[in-house]
């Protein structure tokens, strides 16, 4: 298998330079600052959304920005709003639903090379 090399954003990010991304189902995200073992990504949810339950070898800590919403971690679940966080080890299940519009601040380790359109 060959050894993926994630590159790194520019230093200082602009948020007006960064395009949202439409992934469809009512959520757009933003790839902010990055480098190879750290990536932070803004993602905007619309009310009843759904970050559908998946799993991924990165590590993953968030932080609700805005709104609410239902989270799912490893079988639990909890609703959480703006100023609330949560951990995600790697390889667990965890997804949530949008309850009110919101957006969540997600950090990745290492980056997500899927997001960066390179294969993990």
């Amino acid at each position: 298998m060959a050894t993926i090399t994630v590159g790194q954003s520019e230093t200082f990010v602009s948020d007006k330079a960064i395009e949202k991304k439409d992934l469809g189902g009512g959520i757009r995200r933003k790839i902010l600052g990055y480098g190879p073992d750290l990536m932070i990504v803004k993602v905007w949810f619309d009310r009843g959304s759904i970050g559908e339950v998946h799993a991924h070898r990165h590590s993953q800590s968030s932080y609700v920005e805005s709104g609410k919403f239902e989270v799912f971690v490893d079988g639990k679940k909890q609703v959480l709003g703006a100023g609330d966080s949560f951990y995600i080890a790697p390889h667990l299940d965890h997804g949530a639903v949008c309850l009110e519009p919101g957006v969540l601040i997600d950090t990745f380790s290492p980056a997500r090379e899927d997001f960066l359109g390179m294969e993990s």
